[in-house]
């Protein structure tokens, strides 16, 4: 690690802490050529392969962003948003890969969403799902109501 100072190449760890609810570890570091201490944070990169096949870091923050508008006009607060975020990466980031397809993210959208806001997930899965007819709206409406009966 380069000091950010002087750019001398090597550091000290002087402390380690995790962070962000243990998806990070936040380290403190003194550069032995300056003195000078600095902090780091190192997370494990999870990437997202689009169906394009490009990849790219996963980001709470889209998924937010994405299912904000599906959210659009109901009664879901940013706070909401950012738990549900957080349940999909700690989902995705428990199958153990270090690249997951996006329609598993999408699949795991899914389900928070689904006990957030109905009508929010009904929105979601139109788009995620390609719905092309009122038919398929009814089926996904058959299947949450046998959902919350069962």
């Amino acid at each position: 690690m380069h000091c950010p100072f002087c750019r001398h190449p090597d550091s000290r760890v002087v402390d380690s802490r995790e962070a962000d609810e243990g998806q990070a570890i936040r380290r403190r570091r003194s550069c032995p050529e300056c003195s000078r201490r600095f902090t780091t944070v190192e997370t494990a990169v999870l990437a997202v392969v689009k169906r394009s096949g490009v990849t790219e870091p996963f980001s709470r923050d889209k998924v937010v962003r994405g299912v904000r508008r599906a959210c659009q006009g109901r009664p879901v607060d940013d706070h909401a948003l950012y738990l549900l975020a957080q349940q999909v990466e700690e989902q995705v980031r428990a199958g153990g890969s270090a690249e997951i397809p996006s329609h598993d993210v999408g699949l795991a959208i899914l389900g928070p969403l689904q006990d957030l806001d109905e009508v929010a997930y009904l929105r979601f899965a139109s788009v995620y799902r390609s719905f092309t007819s009122a038919e398929d709206f009814e089926k996904e409406i058959s299947q949450l109501r046998h959902h919350q009966s069962g």
